[in-house]
């Protein structure tokens, strides 16, 4: 049993024409043999009482059009570093793991995003993105190094120097 079609926008505003398989549109009903799935195409209606229902489902779309687009939440324009400081964030995460594993230093890593989130005063969206971020970053590392190997401590310097080429381009490209 074959249920019929939900009415998609595309049918409403090219009409029952748009139903029909593409190769039924150009070629004439019937060149994929005859396949009664689809009605064949009717004209559009110019006058008359099929005329008003199809003007009244393109005012009906188009109040929906307008209404949802009303409701429809604004969403914050990131700035330009967001990605930079996605990735710092990360960084900083992965280090506040794997500095005291190895017993590398005393930075608290958390302290300084948290202060680094505070000076840039994010939205909620971007806030939750760089804790995020920031939990990624540790994640990542504590996953997979348990105790302190000489991959984890040649981790740590990598993550410290691209961690300080971010923080310097940051500043010397965005700052005021």
């Amino acid at each position: 049993m074959k249920f019929p079609r939900p009415l998609l926008p595309k049918d409403l505003i090219l009409g029952s024409c748009a139903s029909l398989p593409l190769e039924g549109r150009d070629r004439g009903w019937g060149s994929l043999g005859d396949t009664p799935d689809y009605p064949p195409p009717q004209p559009s209606p110019s006058r008359g009482e099929g005329a008003k229902r199809a003007h009244g489902w393109k005012q009906s779309f188009t109040a929906l059009a307008v209404a949802l687009s009303l409701t429809a939440p604004t969403l914050a324009i990131d700035p330009p570093y967001q990605r930079q400081m996605e990735r710092l964030a990360e960084i900083m995460g992965s280090l506040y793991y794997l500095q005291p594993l190895c017993e590398a230093g005393d930075e608290d890593w958390r302290e300084q995003m948290s202060e680094l989130i505070a000076l840039d005063e994010p939205d909620d969206d971007r806030r939750q993105r760089l804790a995020g971020a920031f939990n990624g970053g540790y994640t990542a590392f504590a996953r997979f190094h348990k105790q302190c190997t000489p991959a984890s401590r040649e981790a740590l310097t990598r993550l410290l120097g691209e961690a300080q080429k971010l923080a310097r381009d940051i500043h010397t490209r965005f700052a005021e």
